[in-house]
């Protein structure tokens, strides 16, 4: 394979705009995949990514294919849309060289398309602007090519109309990747090959998917991971058809994997580069890591399952190079982790995969932001509420801001402003373009992680969109509320609140766990606390239970003694018991 006759490239959009469609229908031109193995949205590999109908995962795949006589090797990656995984996007443009940009013609341009863009503008890559859904009747064709054509400075005619769906003009698309793209440059040097991604195998050790930038690796040679002092040996090369697939070597220009050969799944992390043993070349540089903006604490029930929640969450982190953790040990918890995040949806799929593919039955705490304190003079960073001090010990807070930037329908402005003023924010910018609404707001990053995402969707029918970026430290008048279940504190149910909203947050808060929480066979009160301050309350009543029905006739003492029995019993079980509030309970909590 000639290097002039290799294309790699990505496709970028918003959610739910058709990127993993238009994946299907190459893998269907190219012939990578039969047709008896076809299925829809192939490359969503991860069972959470086919229940949600999102990409999760950057997932790259090697295409053959022939046109005009010349035979072409199409290295595509599939990356994420949500905001949350706005760091897997980062990671694929950096080992490409063009980029499709993706736009539904029945929702135009959105806050995710554009911060996409810019992504891939940094990078200095090769854009081809693309509206799909073109089959649909309410498809505005026009105004979406209009739209792309503002943002990208192209005229119309040079945007691309497709229905993936259909493969109406995919082929051609094809064409134009061959057409438009440039081929990579292949230095004549030692091998240098940038890891974007990695799993672990029981016994190749970690495998590194990557992109080679000079050289050529083969089986059985000598390795080392810069920065740091990591060496392996290679023990597999090869391409993703999608699935892993071996080949004698990996040459300059291509994106597949090395099998490294290193057992210590730590040792290896995104946007480090492979060099071979003695060759002296240096790591590529400009690759920067994931800042976690939201924290939670991970500790697990059975304190003999804490190794496996160790060894979850360094495999996890092989692939998700934005997953950060440090060791904590907590009063009522025990043994655990303080997790980064970059978001909450981020944060409810590692959840889910450590309990789902581990087996792990978590203890949550509630989701955080890291926060400044100022305490005897010196300012103190607190990202997790467990860990707030005394009330009476704090001087100052400052917490993190966010500019919003939110897309939405004329029809749903009125909601989305309302959602707006409740915040403790300001509007900066509103603009009117082609029938939507272009709004910039600052506000405390506290109010995004405290159910914003749902109240967005509720409001605009899931219509709008919005992006955000970090302003810097203002500083804050929040305070802590901690719940009480049956008299017993709940860490991993302590937040951080607006001290204005404290009251009201707290009865919601009352109210949603009387919802929430499952009926026992005593009384449980539930408490909320400020400052030491009951604010809040709801009793969850005892499940009722005829213990009377076996009786036939006989004097009423015999049921008055059983009643009795029973209402003894039930206040026992209410100072014997506890209440273990379930980890579905606490993600839908953080939703709302």
């Amino acid at each position: 394979m000639k290097k002039e006759n290799i294309r790699n490239f990505v496709i970028i959009s918003h959610i739910d705009h058709g990127k993993s469609t238009l994946a299907d229908r190459f893998l269907e031109i190219t012939s990578t995949v039969s047709d008896q193995k076809m299925r829809e949205q192939f490359l969503d590999q991860m069972g959470l990514e086919k229940e949600k109908g999102i990409t999760i995962k950057m997932h790259p795949v090697s295409m053959d294919w022939e046109h005009e006589g010349e035979k072409y090797r199409l290295n595509l990656i599939d990356t994420p849309g949500h905001v949350d995984f706005n760091y897997e996007v980062s990671r694929a443009l950096a080992a490409v060289e063009g980029a499709i940009l993706l736009v539904d013609a029945t929702q135009g341009i959105q806050a995710q398309t554009i911060r996409n863009l810019e992504l891939a503008e940094e990078q200095g890559l090769k854009i081809i602007p693309v509206v799909n859904k073109i089959d649909l009747s309410r498809a505005q064709i026009k105004k979406t090519k209009e739209e792309i054509a503002s943002l990208t400075d192209l005229k119309k005619k040079d945007v691309f109309a497709i229905s993936a769906k259909e493969g109406d003009n995919v082929e051609k698309l094809l064409v134009e990747v061959i057409r438009k793209i440039p081929a990579p440059e292949c230095p004549a040097k030692d091998f240098q090959g940038l890891i974007f991604d990695s799993q672990y195998n029981s016994f190749q050790g970690v495998v590194a998917f990557v992109r080679v930038f000079s050289g050529v690796i083969k089986k059985g040679q000598e390795i080392e991971i810069k920065p740091g002092e990591i060496k392996g040996e290679v023990k597999e090369v090869g391409y993703f058809r999608p699935q892993r697939e071996k080949s004698g070597e990996l040459k300059a220009g291509q994106i597949g994997y090395i099998a490294t050969g290193v057992k210590e799944s730590n040792q290896i992390r995104v946007g480090q580069t492979i060099i071979r043993s003695g060759s002296g070349r240096e790591p590529v540089a400009g690759y920067q890591e994931a800042k976690p903006v939201v924290f939670n604490g991970l500790y697990t029930r059975e304190d003999q399952n804490f190794e496996l929640l160790k060894n979850s969450l360094e495999k996890l982190k092989l692939n998700d190079a934005a997953l950060s953790f440090e060791l904590q040990k907590k009063k009522g918890l025990g043994r655990g982790f303080q997790v980064g995040f970059l978001g909450l949806l981020h944060a409810e799929i590692v959840i889910r995969r450590l309990e789902e593919e581990f087996g792990l039955d978590l203890i949550v705490t509630a989701p955080s932001v890291n926060y400044h304190l100022l305490i005897d003079n010196q300012w103190q960073e607190v990202n997790s509420a467990v860990d707030w001090p005394h009330w009476s010990e704090i001087e100052k807070i400052k917490e993190p801001w966010v500019r919003l930037s939110i897309f939405v329908e004329q029809d749903f402005f009125g909601g989305v402003m309302k959602i707006l003023n409740s915040l403790h924010g300001e509007l900066q910018k509103q603009d009117f373009v082609s029938g939507k609404f272009s709004l910039e707001y600052i506000t405390p990053f506290r109010e995004i992680v405290s159910g914003f995402d749902n109240k967005i969707k509720s409001a605009t029918q899931g219509r709008a969109s919005y992006d955000f970026e970090f302003i810097g430290y203002k500083e804050a008048e929040v305070t802590q509320l901690k719940v009480l279940v049956a008299g017993e504190e709940k860490p991993n149910l302590t937040q951080i609140v607006a001290a204005d909203e404290a009251s009201t947050r707290a009865r919601q808060l009352a109210d949603k766990l009387y919802e929430l929480l499952p009926d026992q066979q005593f009384k449980v009160p539930i408490q909320i606390e400020q400052e030491g301050n009951i604010i809040a309350r709801r009793t969850l009543k005892a499940q009722r239970k005829d213990v009377t029905a076996s009786l036939y006739g006989g004097d009423y003492t015999r049921k008055k003694k059983l009643l009795s029995k029973q209402r003894n019993r039930k206040k026992q079980m209410a100072q014997e018991g506890r209440l273990d509030v379930p980890t579905k309970v606490l993600l839908e909590i953080w939703k709302n």
